[in-house]
């Protein structure tokens, strides 16, 4: 029998949405290992720390960070100070702050260092943010908001450059591609959107360059992300399905669906790209074959629909 520690060296699922609880699962064996409660609001969105010690929560007014390694139920820190529903959190890769993204149209960057809120960057746009996304660089950050528009904000200079990849549509997510060559976004109109990233030098920005645009799903796009190698890229949305690409030309290698399985809202691959888990309105988190396209897992355990979920490989 592995120990609660030993098993948090390895591999963490964590499972949360509009049910008021955040679910830690044995990937394997698709036994929920761990039960927290989340009482305000739904979680919106999850991410583990690099160092999988802590788990972000983001609800309405509220970042709940958990700890992994023990058994309280309850949160640990509370980061509060945002008036609306946060939408997006992540973590710089040494866990020195976090970042956060919300309706209340502001990004915030948020010193994981002192235990009193402070945000010592604040990024302000004209609309509520959907998504915001950290360039492997740890220097900009990438904000796309419901009027359409993604920023390129740089955190040494706090300057930042806007594009609009289509107009009267909402950007719901972006991601970058872990070898920085690459950027998607998909919006509500189920259309996604690639650019080229040409890395700066030292303090100069970076270069996005228009690649690829085509329709993904027929509704929504939920999320975007890409694979640890970079050579995939998963869509989720609306329309029941969650599909994989592959990002060498963007042609499609799997399309991920399930009866009744209904939005698919959340998805993350496993180290080595061979498996996906998604997050479904249907209660139920999944693992796929990545390559076969089948369903190999369900962890059920929900009452109501799982809009987040948050995975970190043994590696």
């Amino acid at each position: 029998m592995m120990t609660e520690n030993s098993e948090n060296d390895q591999i963490i699922l964590a499972t949360g949405g509009y049910d008021h609880t955040i679910k830690l699962w044995q990937t394997h064996t698709g036994i929920c290992s761990r039960t927290m409660q989340h009482a305000e609001s739904q979680v919106n969105g999850l991410e583990i720390s690099p160092d999988k010690d802590l788990l972000a929560a983001a609800s309405y007014q509220h970042i709940y960070m958990y700890d992994l390694h023990s058994n309280n139920p309850s949160a640990i820190v509370n980061y509060e100070g945002t008036s609306k529903n946060v939408t997006s959190v992540g973590f710089q890769e040494d866990g020195k702050w976090m970042y956060s993204g919300g309706e209340d149209c502001r990004a915030r960057i948020w010193d994981l260092r002192s235990r009193n809120n402070q945000c010592p960057k604040i990024f302000e746009v004209q609309a509520p943010i959907n998504c915001v996304s950290l360039h492997p660089n740890q220097v900009e950050l990438f904000v796309g908001d419901q009027n359409g528009i993604i920023y390129r904000w740089d955190l040494r200079t706090d300057n930042n450059e806007q594009l609009i990849p289509e107009n009267d549509a909402m950007i719901l997510d972006i991601d970058i591609s872990p070898d920085s060559q690459l950027m998607a976004s998909v919006n509500n109109k189920g259309k996604c959107y690639i650019w080229s990233l040409v890395s700066g030098s030292n303090d100069t920005p970076t270069k996005m360059i228009p690649k690829q645009k085509f329709e993904a799903h027929k509704r929504h796009a939920l999320k975007c992300k890409f694979s640890p190698d970079s050579n995939l890229l998963i869509t989720t949305s609306a329309d029941q399905s969650a599909k994989i690409w592959d990002t060498s030309d963007f042609s499609l290698v799997q399309e991920l669906i399930q009866e009744n399985q209904r939005w698919v809202w959340d998805a993350a691959f496993s180290a080595d790209a061979q498996y996906v888990f998604t997050a479904s309105s249907d209660g139920y988190a999944k693992l796929w074959n990545v390559k076969k396209g089948v369903m190999e897992r369900e962890y059920a355990g929900h009452q109501k629909a799982v809009i987040a979920l948050a995975f970190r490989d043994a590696s």
